[in-house]
């Protein structure tokens, strides 16, 4: 008796990578946009769509709703997509060059640079507004970097990222030694401090979007023009070389847009943490490890994530509000140990 032969099941053919990208990349376009909405229609008022265009067409409207649309919304929605891009994109950058899996923007000594500036400026010079604060926390975050740079190119081996991740921990204690130092004496000081630090879009105008777009447009550039070197750097640094790529000067630009992106950010909001560590974890699941795809949805992703906390910390505590960083860190700290727990991170 002949046995009929049954052929295997052919396994379920998979998503092309391709195409797989191209849907994330409009999913995450319509989160986006979904986001914005919600910023300018949701809050302590809820304003209707409705009314939110009727504000936008005729600007010489003067109700309520329409300063409220005009005045306070659409530049904290603004700022909320600025700089969840920047630092979406800037955790992608310091995670790709670090090979660090748990890599973050404030890995370089940043975000220490950037408080330990601005409590300076409050202390000192009497700032007491978000938009005074700017220029000062930029050129902290940037002096931050900077020392970071020179003392892990100090060694034999020159600026690896070992050797970075090592100084910018260091450097990073010593800057929160200082900042602690000065705010125990300074009661007034730390009052202020106090509502940068925690990480809000709240009080923030137009004039804070408007001084750092620049900063934020030109780390972006710089991360764009970074992708194909940090495609041939994650193959190690030898491979790298033998095709052609200089390891240096690929990083300086890389860590540079980094220093752009999360000083811009960091000036404008205050730290805000977890959204450069998870964005691009998450995208990485449907971009690989691609960076000319995974640097623009890191970037898209991040502005969803900071929105969206916003939204929620405005309709959460009315009639006040809960600051972006805290509902990052009480919705994204369990959000990413379940993301780890449930699959394994896609490999740097």
């Amino acid at each position: 008796m002949t046995v009929p032969v049954v052929a295997p099941a052919s396994p379920a053919r998979r998503m092309p990578v391709r195409t797989r990208r191209l849907l994330g990349l409009g999913l995450l376009v319509v989160l986006a946009v979904v986001a914005a909405l919600a910023s300018i229609a949701v809050g302590t008022r809820s304003i209707g769509l409705g009314d939110v265009w009727r504000a936008l067409a005729d600007p010489s409207l003067a109700t309520d709703d329409a300063v409220i649309v005009r005045g306070l919304r659409i530049p904290r929605t603004v700022l909320g997509l600025l700089v969840g891009t920047a630092l979406g994109i800037a955790g992608a950058l310091m995670q790709g060059h670090t090979r660090n899996p748990l890599g973050d923007p404030g890995l370089l000594g940043v975000t220490a640079g950037a408080s330990l500036a601005v409590v300076l400026a409050i202390s000192l010079l009497g700032v007491g507004t978000p938009a005074g604060y700017v220029w000062f926390a930029l050129a902290g975050a940037l002096a931050g970097t900077v020392l970071v740079y020179a003392i892990g190119s100090a060694g034999p081996g020159g600026a690896t990222p070992l050797t970075l991740a090592l100084a910018g921990a260091a450097l990073s204690a010593l800057l929160y030694a200082l900042v602690r130092a000065l705010l125990v004496g300074d009661a007034q000081t730390l009052d202020s401090f106090r509502f940068w630090v925690v990480g809000s879009l709240a009080g923030r105008g137009a004039d804070v979007a408007w001084q750092v777009a620049p900063f934020i447009a030109v780390g972006i550039a710089l991360a764009v023009a970074n992708t194909p070197a940090l495609n041939l750097l994650s193959l190690g640094e030898d491979v790298a070389r033998g095709l052609g790529q200089r390891i240096w000067p690929a990083r300086a630009v890389g860590l540079f847009a980094v220093t752009l992106l999360c000083g811009a950010a960091t000036a404008a909001c205050g730290p805000i943490a977890f959204v450069g560590l998870v964005a691009p974890h998450v995208v990485r699941a449907f971009t690989g490890p691609d960076h000319r795809w995974l640097i623009p949805c890191a970037g898209l992703l991040g502005a969803v994530l900071l929105l969206t906390a916003d939204v929620l910390g405005r309709v959460a505590a009315r009639p006040g509000e809960l600051q972006a960083g805290i509902v990052l860190a009480l919705i994204g700290a369990p959000f990413f140990i379940a993301l780890v727990r449930r699959r394994r991170t896609v490999g740097l």
